[in-house]
């Protein structure tokens, strides 16, 4: 797959299946952009800043996009969790 194919295939999971569980804890989350396979993804509302958000990206974002999405080599957290 390409990053295009790859970046529209992920903006459905998480429209989908991402966003809706992060909404039900007054979170949020999107894709800033796809590298050479690699999706960035960024933490926003409650979850920018969380303790939990690495476990979230990791053991949830990250686990589910490659599972839907076999062509992903890696998710990376884009978020400046020191925003506020």
């Amino acid at each position: 797959m390409t990053d295009q194919e790859i970046l529209d295939a992920v903006n459905v999971v998480m429209d989908e299946e991402v966003k809706p569980a992060l909404a039900s804890h007054g979170g949020g989350a999107s894709v800033t952009k796809v590298e050479n396979g690699v999706v960035f993804v960024e933490l926003q509302g409650g979850c920018r800043g969380c303790p939990g958000a690495r476990m979230t990206m990791r053991n949830g974002i990250e686990t589910l996009l490659k599972d839907r999405i076999s062509d992903i080599k890696g998710v990376v957290d884009d978020t400046d969790h020191m925003a506020g």
